[in-house]
């Protein structure tokens, strides 16, 4: 089955171009690149005759049922959420080591602390992808990963109930040309990283899966030393059911993963 949703492409430009976030020392002020409102025909993975994996499109969908209640303010249950993350990666993957170290839940309300992000990227770039690796590790300990085989690998979850709007969207690498891609700067009063955002291709396939529930996650690579590739990636435009009025909540935790 096919849906149409809208995206937000990034646009090159003959500059380097920033999210810079916090500016001005406003906490939450962002200035952000222009992007490109668009739509897309977006597959369900459900649907899909050939079904995705990850070891084939760098992004996989699964079931795994959770026992974790998530909240935003009391962040107890991490260590038992990072538990069942590191069971799942080390069993789907097969992963012989895994980091966890950044949980955000998103919340599609203008007045949520985190919202869904609506412009097509990946997280890191190859170069902020090294830093991130130290920044993480400490040096010493990312000089050995960096000997092997290691990846930053993201896994998202719905929390609450099954996503009705906004779900997150995937274009499969093989659809897109490395020329699409766009290197941007990620400007915080503190450090300054690199993220890779994505300009629009009619040729790009999208994918997602309807309806996902929190017992179901999809998990993709973000970046791999050993050249698997990066997947963009971006909240979809759409409604499922115009009946349904839950808000879309989520949780996407980032993950290192070192390979035997």
């Amino acid at each position: 089955m096919t849906q149409t949703a809208t995206v937000n492409y990034h646009v090159h430009k003959p500059k380097r171009q920033a999210f810079e976030l916090d500016a001005g020392g406003i906490i939450g002020n962002l200035i952000a690149p222009e992007l490109a409102s668009t739509k897309v025909k977006v597959s369900d993975a459900r649907g899909l005759v050939h079904e995705t994996s990850f070891h084939k499109d760098a992004v996989a969908f699964a079931a795994s049922p959770t026992s974790v209640a998530f909240t935003q303010h009391d962040t107890r249950w991490q260590a038992d959420y990072d538990a069942e993350l590191t069971d799942f990666l080390t069993n789907e993957l097969p992963a012989q080591e895994v980091v966890i170290f950044d949980h955000t839940i998103r919340v599609d309300d203008p007045d949520a602390v985190r919202e869904p992000a609506r412009n097509v990227h990946s997280d890191y770039s190859p170069e902020g992808a090294t830093q991130r690796l130290v920044d993480v590790l400490g040096a010493e300990k990312a000089a050995e990963w960096s000997g092997g085989h290691y990846a930053f690998i993201n896994v998202w979850r719905p929390i609450e109930a099954p996503i009705n709007s906004a779900p997150l969207g995937f274009i499969l690498p093989s659809s897109v040309s490395p020329e699409d891609w766009i290197l941007l700067d990620l400007i915080y009063p503190d450090r300054k990283g690199q993220i890779m955002g994505l300009a629009a291709n009619p040729d790009h396939h999208w994918i997602y899966m309807s309806k996902m529930t929190p017992d179901e996650v999809a998990y993709f690579n973000i970046f791999d030393n050993r050249g698997r590739p990066s997947i963009g990636h971006s909240a979809l435009d759409m409604i499922e059911d115009p009946n349904v009025t839950t808000i879309r909540k989520s949780i996407e935790s980032r993950t290192l993963v070192r390979f035997a």
